[in-house]
């Protein structure tokens, strides 16, 4: 449902982190409530660099606190460590707090923590653990999305959808990592066609580099950037097989709510290698190099954090 379309009496409240892939977990869970939401966008200030630990809105714009009025919601879902102060300064005029992703501060405060299996989470009362990431990609909007973009079924079988981040750290990838990337996902599947999109993380000459390797071959390139609509979601509706680079909590958790089985390509460290340890241990995904993971079961973990909220009964 669009928050938009409601008014700001709406019980439910989504506080918006600019960055979409911190705001999307938030929204994700809030449309598989299937009740009327509020989308709360969420304009940093000066102060929101600092790791405020007290319920507050001093991190926002003026014109962000504005939007700040009653009546008050009964349920906020918030996102990333700098929602955090404001959920709890939500939290004491009433309404309960549900929170993906460590909040930095007042864990003990939120009424529910998601957090993935791969940030280690600690064993608490109020500790709801995940498999990945929750996200926006529910099977409904994959049906919709494979109706909308129903011209890819012309496309030579196996479409492989690849996935293209970047450095977590730093500007773009290198046109040489690019090209092998490519080169891998070719070598693993010689024949079939190829759904590649690139991300802003990924850099105009890495994003070039991908574009002539694919030059010979049956594909759609989506460029971060490009004019027009953005088939992202099409791609993961239509794709047979997806490879996803190493480098990217979302792309991985939305390639694994579809049927296809799917590929992470490249090393990480830190909590992304976290991630891919504990998918390939679910039996969800494999290396590049690797057979196929022998089932493939679609992770929807937005639906099980949704159902728990519902049970719990905070929505009325």
């Amino acid at each position: 449902m669009s928050a938009e379309s409601e008014s700001d009496a709406a019980a439910v409240w989504v506080l918006a982190d600019p960055r979409p892939g911190t705001a999307n977990q938030a929204l994700g869970i809030a449309e598989r409530l299937e009740r009327p939401f509020r989308t709360i966008p969420l304009g940093w200030g000066r102060l929101a660099r600092l790791p405020l630990p007290w319920p507050t809105l001093a991190g926002l714009t003026p014109a962000a606190r504005g939007l700040f009025r009653p009546p008050w919601p009964r349920l906020v879902l918030s996102a990333g460590r700098r929602s955090a102060p404001i959920a709890l300064w939500l939290k004491g005029r009433g309404a309960r707090t549900v929170h993906a992703m460590r909040p930095g501060f007042g864990a003990s405060s939120f009424d529910l923590l998601v957090l993935g299996q791969h940030d280690r989470p600690p064993r608490a009362p109020n500790v709801f653990a995940i498999l990945g990431a929750c996200h926006r990609l529910s099977p409904a909007v994959l049906a919709a999305a494979r109706a909308r973009w129903s011209e890819l079924a012309s496309l030579p079988s196996p479409r492989v959808a690849v996935l293209v981040g970047g450095p977590v750290r730093g500007e773009g990838m290198a046109d040489a990592k690019a090209r092998g990337l490519i080169s891998a996902v070719r070598n693993k599947f010689a024949y079939g066609s190829f759904l590649v999109s690139t991300s802003r993380r990924t850099g105009k000459g890495a994003s070039a580099a991908i574009a002539a390797a694919l030059a010979e071959v049956p594909h759609r390139l989506f460029r971060w950037g490009d004019a027009g609509p953005n088939p992202y979601a099409g791609f993961l509706a239509w794709a047979e097989a997806i490879v996803v680079t190493a480098d990217s909590v979302s792309m991985l958790a939305e390639a694994c709510a579809t049927e296809a089985p799917v590929f992470v390509a490249g090393e990480a460290s830190g909590r992304h290698a976290r991630l891919i340890a504990s998918l390939i241990a679910a039996g969800r995904i494999a290396r590049l190099g690797e057979q196929a993971p022998p089932q493939v079961v679609p992770i929807d973990e937005a639906a099980r954090v949704a159902a728990e909220i519902r049970a719990r009964g905070w929505l009325g």
